[in-house]
């Protein structure tokens, strides 16, 4: 028996598999501190929970329409013009089984063999992943600590060849946290309008953004909304990871591709589910506000923390719940980091090449876990990276 040959061109998420090795440690009797997954560690808000179980007693337990039921994407269009600065036609908005359905479907409707798709890096793999599965080329745009985590709109242009078909945006981003600034997102419009190319903007952290910072997307901007599928969802603004539910924003020429890909995988997303996003989106919005709040004040703790650990450098984010600390000054790489530091601290934190290759000499860490264990991860942390980095320095 064997597999198909596109099988070995399948990427993974690294993530799940970290954590996996962690868990396996823990059985064994050993303490360890999560720090690899990017899961809001709150429970879902009791106001969501609630219009689940209702529309359950209610007997929502039937199909969907397969692109959402018309109350959630009438609410999704809502939102999207109070906080995106564009309102969609509630037929353009599908609603996926998770945010990765989008990344899926856009990519498989629009990218044939050979094609080109630039894609961050480093970034969330299953963008490269998915391009790679379909037959196309993933081109890196490096995201450097030096540029704020930004990337260079110069270098974007040069890397765009007759093959490209798409650009994948992310902000604000993970695993870096850091956030595209309105004239960033100004000129990679110019360049995808310049060239004709479709923009693939994951704006799944777009709620959790810190020190005044407000979102911007670039479907909003002149001539963009017609060539830009927005990404979203409810996993990290609302803590519904477990509720796999997202959404794509498209365009209308997109829409018949769209729905046909969305009935030939999964039909609709579960359809009480929806009812809970519904109240998401129209409920309170007070739990989102304490939770980016108490991210806020976690992303301090871990930043200063980080920072006063000898051959650590870690920038401050902007967006999103990761930091993406350099750690060249300890004398190893980021893999050998992180396998240290779950072996020796029993702390689990991910590779920066889990993300690309620019992430060699960087660890990310998720800081969607208690102050207290935050705290604790950072003790650990520097009783492994400290020797390391004093050692490098005296071998000098």
């Amino acid at each position: 028996m064997r597999l198909a040959s596109r099988m070995e061109s399948i990427g993974t998420e690294t993530a799940f598999e970290a954590a996996a090795r962690a868990r396996a440690l823990e059985a064994t009797g050993r303490s360890v501190i999560h720090l690899e997954i990017g899961e809001p560690d709150f429970d879902t808000p009791a106001n969501i929970r609630e219009a689940a179980k209702s529309a359950l007693d209610r007997g929502r337990t039937h199909y969907p329409p397969f692109p959402g039921i018309p109350e959630l994407r009438a609410a999704i269009a809502a939102d999207t013009a109070l906080r995106r600065g564009f309102e969609p036609d509630p037929a353009n908005v599908f609603v996926t089984v998770g945010g990765k359905g989008v990344m899926y479907y856009a990519i498989l409707a629009l990218v044939d063999p050979g094609d080109e798709v630039i894609v961050p890096d480093p970034g969330y793999p299953i963008y490269e992943s998915v391009t790679r599965f379909v037959g196309g080329t993933a081109v890196p745009i490096p995201i450097r600590q030096s540029n704020d985590f930004r990337l260079d709109t110069d270098e974007l242009a040069s890397l765009v060849t007759p093959r490209t078909r798409m650009i994948v945006i992310n902000s604000p981003a993970n695993p870096t946290g850091g956030v595209l600034t309105a004239e960033d997102l100004r000129r990679i419009a110019e360049i995808a309008i310049e060239r004709d190319l479709v923009v693939l903007s994951d704006e799944i952290y777009s709620r959790i953004l810190y020190d005044g910072e407000e979102h911007a997307s670039i479907a909003a901007l002149p001539g963009m909304a017609d060539r830009t599928i927005v990404l979203d969802g409810f996993s990290k603004t609302y803590a519904m990871t477990g509720w796999r539910l997202g959404y794509g924003i498209v365009p209308a020429w997109l829409g018949h591709g769209f729905g046909r890909l969305l009935i030939n995988s999964v039909s609709g997303a579960t359809t009480f589910a929806q009812d809970g996003a519904v109240e998401a989106l129209t409920g309170p919005q007070d739990t989102v506000d304490a939770m980016v709040a108490e991210f806020r004040a976690r992303r301090d703790l871990v930043v200063d923390g980080l920072n006063a650990i000898p051959g650590v450098s870690c920038l401050r984010p902007r967006g999103a719940f990761y930091v993406f600390p350099e750690i060249s000054g300890t004398g190893v790489d980021g893999a050998t980091l992180a396998d240290t530091l779950l072996r020796e601290a029993g702390v689990s934190v991910l590779a920066g090449t889990a993300f690309g290759t620019v992430g060699r000499d960087h660890i990310r860490l998720s800081y969607a876990n208690s102050r207290e264990n935050i705290a604790e991860a950072l003790r650990r942390m520097r009783t492994v990276i400290e020797p390391l980095a004093t050692s490098r320095t005296g071998a000098r």
